[in-house]
Formats: structure tokens, C-alpha cells, sequence
């Protein structure tokens, strides 16, 4: 039973206080149909939204099964509506993208029901839309939209229906039809209906009452009702997971333009930061150029420097087992040469710089290397050399004088962006083999006796097949560490070791080299070497070893350095990731940069917030209506923030699997982009995973913030209804 009993409403606007209606009192039951008459602002429509909780009241009590609801704050009068009352509006108030199908099933969802397929099917066919079931509502009937508004209130399921001249804008014809199908419904329910037009609706009434100037000028029972007075509350459930997921999900798709607008956003937020956090290890990247290591020359960012923790050999089983890792780009096994400076001149032109780790197939001068002492320049094509000196570069013959090779060929060029001012050479084999071997010597502590006396002077040690195995030939220079001056078949003994091994080595000094004899005995020029010594190629290879220890690993990218790192730990070596033991002298700088950098990340982001807030509100001011259909529904603050954002983290997570799939195909080429494709390039999975997390935590502010707008105005407010 609803009883009111003195119930007042006020108005209050720019300081006037007007009157809905004042003093009413009244007593309704179930089973009446009551229909509530009166002129335009006579008060009727304002009862109405007050018996069924979408306004308030301010002056004496409406009690419902005798409990009073003065003390009703929105969250009770949310969960009145849920339990007793069902609106049924003149604008009708549905979902216009939602089918027939949807909006009767939506006030199931919203009351935690599953399973509702047959429960909405009976409740169509009762409202004699069967074959519009599928059917978009906004392309309805104005009939048809108020069957379907007549249709969820049943599926509301509850005790009382109000319905606010549900026949003011239809035709005669679909008037009768849709006042006869509310008196069929209310022999179990209590029905109330307002309208201006008495004669069409007075029928069907049970109780009638007439109202004016605010007040009930009649209240006439012309139908005795005998049941059961106390309205049996219905009985609900809170919507589930389930259900708001499939709600976001119907929301995210089912407004076309809308969904199209909201992907252009996400998309302009995942690109606005992938460029950003791109640009910030982009510059990262660009200051470890000038950043050094004080014992590695080659600072390469995707070298990783690897040996075993015992310093036992790395033999090609270990080989093998290192090749099966992924995002390996190459390896240089024995990286003696990786961190040599190696210079090439004639009288003219003086090139150096590191010994590149590239098999090359194609150059873009000359040609590839087909003889031992061929080379090929790798470096940037706005270096001087390279730029205005090509065709000298190509054209002449080079030297090397730690290795006294004086027949050096370039005959290929490849441009690279590498350091602008630095080259790097690509070595025929047998070249590679001789500097090999030279810096082997450098990463060597050699010691030298000769008759047991240390030698303390610097020296050369010089390999030449020109020397029997066993023999030695040293430079004029060292004869006074000979007894008597007289070296000739006096023993030398040369010890070589470093960190993983030692190595020694007995020979006969068979002559001495002199200005006279150089180029009888070996065919140079003396004068061209301090302190030489001469042995053969083979003593030399053995002297200094050919057992590996040390390794160096090149990634394929920078994002993948630190998964290739953690499997190349895994297999049991020690590593050292270059890209992290640079010391860079503007660390101070840097440190001050990287903060400034991470204000700017924090200020694009609290921007693009905003940004896209106010853009979504624009899209989603349209959809105020639907919040405010789910709120007369009986949902709660907490569920339309919820159906939001599900929504909102849908349309985040779709854009952004679309994204990566686009830009996983640009990374493999079969899309051709290449901008994107430098940027990309910095970014690793972690960074891509912290991008998505953004994304979401935007997608959950703007919803929550929607959200408390939505609330900040009432459902009569929102839906423009108050009279």
C-alpha cells in the first residue's frame, strides 16, 4: 500500500518558491488502475515522480506498507524504485541503438539476472512485437516505443507501474491499444497513469482523481479492489560482472559513429605516447654515443660481453646452444678484434676506426672483397673521406704499420649511419686472421728472457713465414742483452698471459737483423720497427692461443637486449651489457634531463587527459539519457561507473591490440612505414606493456569522472521532465 498523508512539493528558483502540489493525501492498493487527471501544470506529473521516487518531497510523509520514507536519501530512493516502482514515460525513454530485444533484456541485466533469453521473449510476445524483436528501436513506431517502454517495466517485475501520458504522442488508434494493455497488466499490479485526455483512459480506471492548481480536487474509487493491500517488494539482485561486461561490450559497438570517434581518440593517445616515450630512449639511445667505457672501445648499445663463471674454455657445443636464442643478430666468438682501433693510410688520406662484426653481401661503391688483402669501408655518407675523397678511397693502395702490411685494397664502400667521423672496416680473412693475431699481443702480457735476462725495453713481436719453426730473429737493437754481444743460437724464451691462461714458448735466436741483411733476410725495410722479433707464423698462432674465453653477443634490437641477457645468464655465463657500463662525463646533465623529461611525460599525460575527457563528454553527452535509463532502473553510482568503464577499458584495449597488430606488421615490413618503424624500434615489450597500462588508468579516470557527472543532476533534470 502506498499511503500520502499532507505530502508537499516545493520548487525552489532564483529565490521563488513555487508549488508543485501542497497537502495531498491519498491511499492506493494493489490491483487499481488510477488514473490522475488535471490541466497542464496543475501538479500531476510532479505526484507522480514523487510516488515513484524520481523527486522528492518536503512537507509530510509518504509511507509505503506503513514504513515512512521522509528520511529517503538517493541511494534509498534508488533502491525504492528497484524494489517497487517501473516508470513508463511519454518520450518513451529507451536505449534508440538498443533493439526491442535489448531494452526489455536490459532491465533484467540490471536486476543480476542470467539466464533471461525465454523471460524476454514472453514478455515481446505479450507486447505483440514479436517480429520486431531485432528490430533498432529509433526506426519503431511512436506505439511500438511505448509497447517496448510498457514491455521492460514487466521485465522490471515489479509491484507498481507509473506511466506518464504514455498516449500524449500517439495516434487514437495506438492510444486504445496501448491503454487497454496497461489495465490488462494491473490486475496483479497497482497502475498508475497520468494523462490530460479523461475520456479515452476513464474506461479503464478503478479510482480516478482530479487535480488543480496543486491540489486533488476529486479522488473518486469507482472499482472496489479486494487485494492483498501490502505491496510485496521485488525481489532483486545487484547486477553481475557478467552481465556489465556484456553491457560495456553491446556499448562499445552498438553506436557506430561513436565507436569510430572514441578509436580515433585512443588511437591519438597510443601514438601521442608511444612518439613521446619513443623520443625520451630515442635521446637515450643518442646520449650513448658520447658515453665511453674506460676498457672497451666498441660501445656498440647491442653488444653483450659474455664468459663462463668458472673462465673455462667456450667451446662449439656452447656455440650452438648460444645460437638457439632469439634475437641474436650475430656473434663474434673470439672479440680480440671488437675492441682493436685499426688505421689505414697512404700519403694522402688517413681512415681508422673499429673492425666491423658485419658479413656484408651488396655494397653501395666498388665492389665485395675477392683477395686476401681486400677491404670494404663501412661508415656515415656525409663523412669528408667518404663524401669528396670516394674515388681516391677506391683507387689507392693502404698501409698498416703495427702490422707492416703496405698492400691494403679498399675496394667497396657501404654507407651506414653509424658515428659520423669514425669508419669501421669489413677484413678479408686472411686479414682478419694477421690483426687477430696483433690483437691478441695487446690483450697479452708478454715477457720476454733472453739468456734468463728480462727484457724491460719495449719490443715487437713480429710473426713472418719467411722463419723456421723454432726460430727467432731479433733486431739489432736488443744485441747487448746478449753475452758478448753475441746473440746467434742463444735460447729465447717468451711467456704470454692474461686473465684465463698462460702460454710459453722456447726458441733459437738464428740471426740478427740489420740495416744490411733486412732485405736478404726478410724482405723489409730496416728501420721500420723498434726492438723487433721476428718468430714464425705457426710459433706466433701457438704462443698466443686460439682457445676462446671471452665472447661478444649482438641483439637484433635494443628492446630485446635484456631478454637475450637474461637467457644468456640462464646458460650459466657471466655478461656485461655494454649498453649499461658507459660512463657519460654530463651525468649531472643527464640526471637533470631524464627529470625534466619525466615532468614533461607527467604533464602530456595529465593533458591528454583532459584533452580526451572533454572530447569524450562532447560524444558521450548523448548518451546521458542511457545512464540516466540504467539509474531509473534501479542502478547505482557504482554501476553506471562500472558499465563505463568496462566500455571505456574495451575500447582502450580493441584500439590498442589493433595498434600493435599494425605496427607489428610495419616491424616485419610487410607494411611499408618507415617513420613508425624508427620509432618503434626502441621500444620493448615492457615499455609497450607501461603504454597499455597508461591507457587504461586514462580510461579509468575519464570514467569515473563521467561518471560523477552523471550523477550531479537528477534523473527528472537529466531527462528534462520537470513540471
Amino acid at each position: 500500500m502506498i499511503k500520502l498523508k499532507n505530502v508537499s512539493k516545493y520548487y525552489y528558483k532564483d529565490g521563488v518558491i513555487a508549488a508543485g502540489f501542497t497537502k495531498v493525501n491519498l491511499e492506493l492498493n494493489l490491483g487499481e488502475f488510477v488514473v490522475i487527471t488535471g490541466e497542464s501544470g496543475s501538479g500531476k506529473s510532479t505526484l507522480l515522480n514523487v510516488i515513484s521516487g524520481l523527486d522528492t518531497y518536503e512537507d509530510g510523509e509518504m509511507y509505503i506498507n506503513g514504513k515512512e520514507t521522509s528520511h529517503y536519501t538517493e541511494e534509498d530512493y534508488l533502491l525504492y524504485r528497484r524494489k517497487y516502482v517501473s516508470n513508463i514515460f511519454q518520450n518513451f525513454n529507451l536505449v534508440n541503438s538498443y533493439t526491442v530485444y535489448e531494452n526489455i533484456e536490459l532491465a533484467m541485466l540490471m536486476n543480476g539476472k542470467t539466464h533471461v533469453k525465454k523471460d524476454v521473449l514472453a514478455i515481446i510476445d505479450k507486447i505483440g512485437l514479436k517480429k520486431y524483436r531485432h528490430t533498432v528501436v529509433s526506426k519503431l513506431s511512436g506505439g511500438q516505443k511505448q509497447r517496448v517502454a510498457i514491455g521492460r517495466a514487466l521485465a522490471n517485475d515489479t509491484p507498481i507501474i507509473v506511466a506518464d501520458e504514455p498516449t500524449g504522442s500517439l495516434d487514437s488508434k495506438s492510444s486504445s491499444a496501448i491503454l487497454k494493455l496497461l489495465h490488462d497488466i494491473s490486475a496483479e499490479k497497482l497502475v498508475i497513469v497520468v494523462t490530460h485526455n479523461k475520456k479515452e483512459i476513464e474506461q479503464y480506471a478503478t479510482r480516478l482523481i482530479k487535480m488543480n492548481d496543486g491540489k486533488i480536487l476529486e479522488n473518486r474509487l469507482i472499482t472496489p479492489i479486494n487485494l492483498d493491500n501490502k505491496i510485496k517488494e521485488n525481489k532483486i539482485k545487484d547486477i553481475t560482472l557478467k552481465n556489465k561486461i556484456r553491457l560495456s561490450i553491446r556499448n562499445a559497438f552498438n553506436i557506430p559513429i561513436k565507436f569510430i570517434l572514441m578509436l580515433a581518440i585512443y588511437l591519438l593517445i597510443t601514438i601521442t605516447l608511444i612518439i613521446n616515450y619513443s623520443s625520451i630512449k630515442m635521446a637515450e639511445y643518442e646520449e650513448l654515443n658520447y658515453a665511453y667505457n674506460n676498457y672497451f672501445t666498441n660501445t656498440d648499445n647491442l653488444r653483450i660481453i659474455i664468459k663462463k663463471s668458472d673462465d673455462r674454455q667456450i667451446l662449439s657445443d656452447d656455440f650452438q646452444k648460444i645460437e638457439q636464442i632469439s634475437h641474436i643478430a650475430s656473434i663474434t666468438k673470439n672479440d680480440f678484434l671488437t675492441d682493436i682501433n685499426l688505421n689505414i693510410h697512404n700519403d694522402n688520406i688517413y681512415l681508422d676506426g673499429l673492425i666491423a662484426k658485419e658479413k656484408i653481401v651488396q655494397v653501395d661503391k666498388g665492389r665485395l672483397p675477392t683477395n686476401d688483402n681486400e677491404i670494404v669501408i663501412l661508415g656515415h655518407p656525409d663523412n669528408w673521406y667518404l663524401s669528396e675523397l670516394e674515388s681516391d678511397i677506391l683507387a689507392q693502395n693502404f698501409r698498416n704499420d703495427e702490422m707492416n702490411i703496405d698492400n691494403i685494397k679498399v675496394v667497396g664502400i657501404v654507407y651506414t649511419y653509424d658515428n659520423l667521423y669514425n669508419v669501421r672496416f669489413v677484413l678479408a680473412n686472411n686479414l682478419e686472421e694477421i690483426f687477430l693475431n696483433y690483437a691478441k699481443t695487446i690483450y697479452n702480457d708478454t715477457k720476454i728472457k733472453l739468456d734468463k735476462t728480462t727484457l724491460y725495453t719495449d719490443f715487437s713481436i713480429i710473426p713472418t713465414s719467411l722463419i723456421n719453426k723454432g726460430e727467432v730473429v731479433i733486431g739489432d737493437s736488443l744485441r747487448g742483452y746478449c753475452p758478448n754481444l753475441n746473440c746467434i743460437n742463444n735460447i729465447i724464451q717468451i711467456n704470454t698471459s692474461n686473465i684465463y691462461e698462460e702460454r710459453e714458448s722456447k726458441l733459437t735466436i738464428k740471426n740478427i737483423l740489420t740495416k744490411e741483411n733486412a732485405q736478404q733476410l726478410l724482405n723489409i725495410e730496416y728501420g721500420n720497427y723498434y726492438n723487433p722479433i721476428f718468430i714464425n707464423t705457426s710459433d706466433y698462432n701457438e704462443l698466443l692461443g686460439n682457445d676462446i674465453y671471452q665472447s661478444s653477443i649482438y641483439v637484433d634490437e635494443i628492446k630485446n637486449l635484456d631478454e637475450v641477457n637474461k637467457n644468456l645468464e640462464d646458460l650459466g655465463y657471466e655478461t656485461l651489457v655494454m649498453r649499461k657500463s658507459l660512463f657519460n662525463e654530463a651525468e649531472t646533465v643527464k640526471q637533470i634531463t631524464n627529470i625534466l623529461k619525466l615532468i614533461i611525460s607527467i604533464i602530456l599525460i595529465i593533458t591528454l587527459f583532459f584533452i580526451s575527457y572533454f572530447i569524450m563528454k562532447i560524444i558521450y553527452k548523448a548518451r546521458n539519457s542511457y545512464y540516466t535509463t540504467i539509474r531509473t532502473l534501479g542502478g547505482t553510482k557504482k554501476n553506471c561507473v562500472s558499465i563505463l568503464m568496462g566500455e571505456l577499458l574495451f575500447l582502450a584495449s580493441f584500439t590498442y591490440l589493433l595498434f600493435v597488430i599494425f605496427t607489428s606488421l610495419v616491424n616485419k615490413d610487410i607494411i611499408s612505414y618507415p617513420y613508425l618503424k624508427n620509432i618503434i624500434h626502441y621500444i620493448n615489450i615492457a615499455d609497450y606493456l607501461l603504454v597499455y597500462l597508461i591507457l587504461l588508468l586514462l580510461s579509468i579516470l575519464m570514467a569515473y569522472r563521467y561518471g560523477r557527472k552523471i550523477f550531479q543532476k537528477s534523473i527528472i533534470k537529466t531527462y528534462g521532465e520537470r513540471l
